[in-house]
């Protein structure tokens, strides 16, 4: 992970992480209704994770954003549980540690905004992100849980924090 340097989101990395996520979206052949790609928050990163008991992580290789990563409160779901959001790299971040570095540092981060288990959804050919999700500890799930918006996203993990 030579020169890269992973911190918090600055309102001016809003455009970068906006542009990251889409492109790596449309790189997949992700759906653009149903994911990521139509959520509002998108435009303002640094707005929608300056709130309790949540952060978003970027990170930069010099002055350019190559990823990101956050945890926020589960949406429309009674529990103690936090949502890993957004985790998107560009193809030169890939194969390098930063995807289990971020996660690592969001499932961290989460421990000490208290939170009991932390939630994600991917697609189901995203094969290389679930083989990471099942090394850090997440399993499996029959169903999704609250109510992200991602309906096009079928295949949903949790991990508890502990």
């Amino acid at each position: 992970m030579e020169n890269v340097l992973i911190r918090e989101i600055a309102p001016g990395d809003n455009l970068q992480v906006a542009q990251v996520i889409r492109r790596v979206l449309v790189d997949l052949g992700v759906p653009k209704v149903g994911t990521a790609y139509a959520d509002k928050a998108l435009d303002d990163m640094h707005g929608h994770y300056n709130r309790p008991r949540a952060s978003y992580f970027v990170v930069a290789e010099g002055n350019k954003v190559i990823g990101g990563a956050g945890i926020a409160q589960l949406d429309a779901f009674e529990g103690n549980v936090c949502e890993l959001q957004k985790m998107y790299f560009l193809e030169e971040a890939r194969g390098r540690g930063i995807g289990k570095e971020m996660i690592s540092l969001c499932l961290q981060k989460a421990k000490t905004f208290g939170f009991e288990h932390c939630y994600l959804e991917t697609m189901p050919y995203m094969e290389q992100a679930q083989k990471l999700y099942k090394q850090m500890g997440f399993s499996y799930l029959d169903a999704p849980m609250g109510n992200t918006g991602h309906y096009s996203c079928p295949v949903w993990m949790i991990k508890p924090l502990d």
